[in-house]
């Protein structure tokens, strides 16, 4: 039988990217798509992309039954939805927003939600019924470093670099998502406070308790539409052949994270939902590279690994995706 899947906030990016994986998905059947402000309009005239796939229209009427049900809210506004929207006993919740990733934040209401990074949580997503789906900045540099907090080898100070294409800002425009603005520019925001800070320092504290050094973070804007690319390096006295083989068991059974040897880039992973490693020893520093597609693996995708998890099925049912390479 087919899961019956409900989509709250359907205009955005992320809930654009979630219907075309899930209209693509065997097991899943897309029930409603809830948006008060497109409520009759067809999916495929807001996202366009969807021309010929779907006739299915947004609504404003909510079915309370659905198997599974993403929030695709902005930040603060899943908390909001459901204290006013109740679903059944046996509806999962997957939230994109960042209302429930934080310990402090994971219980509401009698919902006890998992943190939705695979790579570190499985066992858990497994038997969850309530996710809180990591942020896209989250999800790369975590990923980046959750070998060497696993083995205990955060020892100093971690440095990060990072860029996001401007899918990353969302679909309202501002200042700095305008295209004449974007265009041919590069700018970094949120120095050393980006909000998904807190996911990752409650993660390296998790797999690391005595870790007590800063994760300095530096996140750019750049002039292109998906992805993100990050560079992080931490002082390392293992040989580069030892962290290799280190993230490699790490990542063994991973479904989508690999490490590879050659240097990577950003059109490798972009239009999946994989994430790429590469590793290079610099004198006592380890530089660790790190891309994913901030639409996928930083949150569409990563919300249907999640659900493939919670449901029992292969975890790439419905993720096996090409690359935009060329």
């Amino acid at each position: 039988m087919m899961l019956e899947v409900g989509i709250i906030g359907g205009a955005g990016y992320t809930a654009g990217e979630l219907i075309r994986l899930l209209l693509n998905h065997p097991e899943t059947n897309i029930n409603f798509v809830y948006s008060t402000s497109n409520a009759g309009n067809k999916l495929y005239n807001v996202h366009q992309d969807l021309i010929g796939a779907t006739e299915i229209s947004f609504t404003s009427e909510i079915n309370a039954d659905v198997d599974v049900l993403f929030l695709c809210l902005g930040h603060g506004n899943s908390t909001a939805f459901l204290q006013k929207n109740k679903f059944s006993d046996h509806t999962k919740i997957i939230d994109l927003s960042n209302d429930f990733r934080l310990l402090a934040d994971k219980n509401f209401e009698g919902k006890e939600f998992v943190y939705g990074l695979p790579e570190l949580n499985k066992k858990d997503i497994i038997s969850a019924k309530y996710i809180a789906n990591p942020g896209c900045f989250a999800t790369a540099l975590q990923l980046a470093i959750l070998p060497l907090a696993a083995n205990g080898l955060l020892e100093n100070d971690v440095h990060i670099n990072a860029v996001t294409g401007a899918t990353g800002a969302g679909t309202s425009l501002s200042a700095t998502t305008h295209f004449t603005w974007r265009d041919n520019n590069f700018s970094h925001y949120k120095a050393f406070n980006h909000q998904h800070l807190g996911e990752i320092n409650q993660t390296v504290n998790q797999l690391q308790n005595d870790f007590d050094s800063e994760i300095n973070f530096m996140p750019n804007r750049g002039d292109f539409s998906r992805g993100i690319f990050a560079t992080t390096y931490t002082k390392f006295e293992g040989s580069l052949e030892e962290a290799t083989e280190m993230y490699k068991s790490y990542y063994k059974d991973a479904a989508f994270t690999f490490v590879a040897e050659q240097s990577i880039f950003l059109k490798q992973v972009v239009n999946t939902n994989n994430c790429l490693i590469h590793l290079e020893k610099h004198g006592n520093k380890l530089l660790i590279t790190s891309t994913i597609d901030n639409l996928l693996k930083g949150a569409s995708g990563q919300a249907i690994q999640n659900m493939n998890l919670m449901f029992g099925f292969q975890e790439d049912t419905g993720l096996k995706l090409k690359a935009n390479y060329f």
